[in-house]
């Protein structure tokens, strides 16, 4: 078996989005009969890929129902070997994007490119499916027409590789943007709380009484140490009508 990349978890600049159009949904008994590419750079497309690919089988009416694909259009296109292995030198060593590649065009390309002599498939990958599920948890669902719909992008000519691609581009760096703005977001949520814990332990240390004897921030009562279910704390004297306590 070859080598193969690591699934990434979030956005990067430069990659390669792709998809794939197949006869059906296994990777061992269906073929793929279209693969398209962008290059992008920065954010921005530089590039394109795209070609039907001849599956040397007969395409059924149930995946030409769902691409437009037919017997037709692929007889005079390439093998899959011969289209695999163009789309890996245009790829090259970049980090693959696509909207549900883990589970299903990643084991496309996986097991053509078994099959050229001297190929290698070792990308790193980003699965956008799996980022709009992470970052994008308000949608009730997360295929790629869901996503391009929500943030307002044309979904003409879905379910052919390129206009996926198309669509895949824009939504991932939407996805981008959402992830840097949730880790902000917790980076700010979590700076707060260990300024939140340092004021508390200078207002622990501030509010001692003259005997020395720690006393509570909220009511300035004497804190008492207590037992409970998880172990020592030290709670209020002024317990029930104050409720303050703090873990040791």
């Amino acid at each position: 078996m070859q080598k193969r990349g690591k699934r990434l978890a979030g956005y990067v600049p430069d990659y390669v989005v792709f998809d794939l159009e197949t006869t059906g949904l296994s990777p061992v008994s269906d073929r793929i009969i279209e693969i398209s590419g962008l290059r992008v750079r920065a954010g921005q497309v530089e590039e394109t890929f795209s070609t039907l690919v001849n599956p040397e089988k007969k395409i059924p009416r149930s995946a030409t129902a769902v691409n437009g694909i037919t017997d037709a259009m692929v007889a005079g296109a390439p093998c899959v070997r011969d289209a695999v292995g163009e789309f890996l030198d245009f790829a090259g060593g970049n980090v693959l994007v696509g909207h549900n590649i883990h589970s299903f065009d990643m084991k496309f390309l996986y097991r053509a490119a078994e099959e050229i002599p001297s190929s290698c498939l070792d990308n790193d990958y980003i699965d956008t499916l799996l980022m709009a599920r992470k970052y994008m948890p308000e949608l009730a669902h997360h295929r790629l027409v869901d996503l391009a719909q929500y943030f307002g992008f044309s979904t003409q000519g879905a379910h052919r590789a390129l206009a996926d691609c198309m669509m895949n581009q824009k939504c991932f760096e939407e996805l981008g943007k959402r992830q840097t703005e949730r880790e902000k977001a917790e980076k700010e949520r979590r700076e707060k709380e260990r300024m939140e814990g340092k004021e508390a332990s200078a207002g622990m240390q501030g509010n001692a009484g003259e005997s020395g004897q720690m006393l509570c921030p909220r009511c300035q009562s004497p804190l008492v140490l207590r037992t409970g279910r998880f172990g020592r704390f030290l709670g209020c004297s002024n317990f029930p009508a104050c409720r303050y306590t703090r873990n040791l």
